[in-house]
């Protein structure tokens, strides 16, 4: 997996990656301090309201930064969303009130909506090669899962010997940092692509073809599997190690490492395993493991038979389950879009994915409070289930890159037509199918309909055929 480490460009996007992972950590930690600083007990629900805050704008800052800079180099992006970010961290020690919090984690959380797609959007150009990708897509896991586990330990550190506000610094070096790297290497450029129907077709592009692919579609469900089972761990580990198994605190984030060690051992896995299976053979399993994961903690939860081992062990499978579903998931977006459409296609799924914690993580937290935990994983394992069977449905069996369709909005003369013959009802031919501006409609099996039913003619180039 390491080898991918040696091509430059990539070696300092993951370095650029971790550490403003890094400083992200530090930042979550001393946000929660400055939280208890400024509301004391009312700190959990200014926590809650950030964390919402931070949803919103992973749903709908996204595509739209991202189809605002489709004019800028993704360099120019990525090095001013860290600029953004460190400025955030700068100002984040000085705040007097709640709000002020409120309006600088909106800021934080609209340019980590905008860096993270165009992030994920350049490593498959900088990566060509698919074996390559996998690898760099298991170690941008393994990168998320050990922040969690080493930024507490870090932020410990600094707390033993200085106040918690030094943590904004740590957070501000890191983004600047990270910005230095991505400054040191030179991307690929994207080709032009053909726009259409003005801006609000530009921002919204990126969903209508997530929407419009099948496997999109289903992927996008497996998200909403591991939206239930992230919301239980995160929201819930500490009411069932301390409430429920009446442990220590300290116990709250050995629990939290169980989970995170079940996900980095399935990212180490997966490159092996995605050369002999599809990502549909592993993520639907992995939903599957979500879902009985979740039904397991809801009878022992209410059978009173949950114990400390029990709790490691169920972290750990879940955390398995959930890296095998976020692991090759960018292998799914790539293999979806054009090079060109990409960084629209990433921030579609960067949105909506996130979109389901909206509805997970208030489920979670709310239905324990209210009912009880064993209540919460219920439901949650009810949403999981449904995702699971949405999924089987939604998401081909037999899905290949080549798909034979018809076009009936093209002039014969068109470039795009050379090799097709001629059909009943316009121009059939095959190759590697994607949503775009002349694909509108994702063919069905055996179907006539054409691919760009409902579309504008493009009239034939002046000089072809």
């Amino acid at each position: 997996m390491l080898s991918v480490l040696r091509h430059r460009t990539y070696r300092h996007l993951f370095a650029a990656q971790a550490i403003a992972l890094t400083g992200t950590g530090l930042a979550t930690v001393a946000l929660g301090l400055l939280a208890y600083d400024l509301a004391g007990a009312r700190a959990g629900a200014v926590l809650g309201t950030a964390l919402a805050i931070k949803m919103l704008a992973y749903l709908l800052i996204g595509p739209i930064a991202t189809a605002l800079a489709e004019r800028a180099s993704r360099r120019t992006l990525m090095v001013a969303m860290d600029a953004a970010r460190a400025a955030v961290a700068l100002a984040l020690p000085l705040v007097t009130e709640v709000w002020q919090v409120y309006v600088l984690v909106l800021v934080l959380q609209s340019a980590s909506a905008a860096f993270t797609p165009t992030f994920q959007a350049t490593l498959p150009d900088v990566l060509p090669r698919e074996a390559d990708y996998t690898k760099a897509l298991s170690l941008s896991r393994l990168a998320y899962d050990l922040e969690s586990l080493f930024s507490p330990a870090l932020a410990a550190g600094v707390l033993a010997l200085a106040g918690y506000r030094w943590l904004f610094t740590g957070t501000t070096v890191g983004f600047l940092a990270s910005a230095v790297l991505v400054v040191s290497v030179a991307l690929p450029r994207l080709a032009p692509t053909e726009q259409r129907g003005g801006r609000w077709a530009t921002t919204t592009k990126g969903f209508r073809l997530y929407l419009a692919t099948p496997r999109l579609r289903g992927l996008l469900l497996m998200h909403l599997a591991v939206a239930a089972a992230t919301a239980m761990v995160v929201v819930n580990t500490v009411v069932l190690v301390q409430g429920v198994l009446g442990r220590g605190g300290g116990d709250v984030a050995i629990a939290l490492g169980a989970y995170g060690i079940g996900s980095m051992a399935a990212a180490l896995v997966l490159p092996g395993l995605l050369k002999r299976r599809t990502d549909r053979q592993v993520m639907l399993p992995a939903a599957c493991v979500l879902t009985a994961g979740l039904a397991v903690l809801t009878g022992a939860l209410s059978g009173g038979v949950l114990g400390w081992a029990g709790l490691l062990a169920l972290w750990a499978v879940l955390g398995a389950a959930t890296g095998a579903i976020l692991t090759p998931t960018g292998r799914l977006v790539t293999a979806s879009a054009a090079p060109a459409d990409r960084p629209a296609a990433f921030a579609a799924q960067f949105s909506l994915s996130h979109g389901w914690f909206l509805i997970a993580y208030p489920l979670a937290g709310w239905l324990a409070a209210q009912a009880s935990p064993a209540t919460a994983a219920a439901a949650l394992a009810a949403c999981a289930t449904a995702a699971l069977v949405a999924g089987l449905i939604v998401w081909p069996r037999r899905d290949t890159a080549v798909l034979p369709h018809v076009h009936t909005r093209l002039e014969p003369g068109d470039p795009h037509l050379a090799g097709a013959r001629a059909a009943a009802r316009g121009w059939t031919h095959s190759h590697d199918f994607v949503i775009d501006a002349l694909h509108t409609h994702w063919p069905a099996p055996g179907s006539e309909r054409s691919c760009d039913e409902g579309g504008p003619a493009r009239r034939r180039p002046v000089g072809v055929g």
